[in-house]
């Protein structure tokens, strides 16, 4: 109930303020994202891969519903691949993006045509992009700008949440050859109906797709921080004959980073989800709601200074 109601509050705008405005807040947003600026994500990028990791970066923004706004974040994406490109890192590191900061919430063929500009620049840079998967309403226009931009840009990678009742089809249909798919658990509140509720049930349905995935053709991404999928993920790995360049781990910046360095020091392609820029609330809220351990300290310090 708790981590539905902090997935209900990363979209309210009266939570937003009191959690923007507490002393506490600074800090613990700071173990989560990299920084507000381009250089903040550079100078976690080349710490990061120098210390053998792989990396994909997000602008942190969503939700927009102004075109302008959607411009300014095509904007930052260009400049950040620019600089990608400029200190030799294409190869290292790519970029995530979230169509609704590109107006999919408005005008689907906005996000489509702006999401192209960024895949350009993803080109020229010598790197990738791959689309978030959002909140369970945006599903089917996220699979179908998808299908259009791997038309001309066939290593555009995907996301496929566990937690939805549909996942493990989805899995299957994007299992072919040369098919990026990112597997996570999924940090957005959605009705039954749609999405598995129990953490029980996620993991199972993690599993299931875990599987179609590393017995497909195509290049699974494994996004956890869980050890027992970890585990089922390097048994399935020698199930099916796999070998480390050929599917990767991922986890988020600032959870786990031990654990990140050991799988890289096994051989492991292990890549590194790093956020920045201003627009941190929704990622900082949904990161709380996937950890007890951090919302129990923050609510707890937020009581404190209140």
């Amino acid at each position: 109930m708790l981590r539905q109601a902090l997935l209900v509050a990363s979209r309210s705008g009266g939570v937003r303020k009191l959690v923007e405005t507490a002393p506490i807040t600074r800090g613990m947003v700071h173990r989560f994202v990299a920084g507000g600026s381009v250089d903040d994500a550079l100078r976690a990028t080349e710490e990061l891969t120098g210390e053998g990791l792989l990396v994909t970066l997000d602008v942190l923004g969503e939700d927009t519903l102004d075109a302008g706004q959607a411009e300014a974040t095509v904007k930052a994406y260009v400049e950040l691949l620019d600089r990608l490109a400029g200190a030799g890192l294409g190869t290292r590191a790519e970029v995530s993006l979230k169509l609704t900061a590109l107006g999919q919430a408005f005008d689907e063929d906005l996000a489509l045509e702006n999401a192209r500009r960024i895949c350009t620049a993803a080109r020229q840079a010598s790197t990738t992009v791959t689309l978030d998967m959002e909140d369970h309403t945006t599903v089917d226009s996220t699979l179908r700008i998808l299908h259009e931009l791997r038309r001309d840009f066939p290593d555009t990678g995907a996301v496929i949440q566990a937690y939805l009742r549909r996942s493990e089809e989805y899995c299957a249909e994007l299992a072919y050859e040369g098919s990026r798919v990112r597997l996570c658990k999924g940090a957005y509140a959605a009705p039954e109906d749609v999405a598995f509720g129990s953490k029980d049930e996620i993991d199972k349905s993690y599993v299931r797709c875990m599987k179609v995935l590393m017995a497909g053709k195509g290049y699974p991404m494994l996004a956890t921080h869980d050890p027992r999928l970890i585990d089922i993920a390097g048994a399935l790995a020698v199930l099916n004959e796999r070998e480390p360049e050929s599917f990767e781990y991922q986890m988020l910046y600032g959870i786990r980073p031990q654990e990140q360095r050991r799988l890289a020091g096994q051989g492991a392609q292990m890549r590194v989800y790093v956020a920045y820029g201003q627009e941190w609330y929704g990622y900082f809220m949904r990161r709380l709601a996937e950890r007890p351990a951090n919302l129990g300290f923050f609510l707890r310090s937020l009581a404190s200074k209140s």
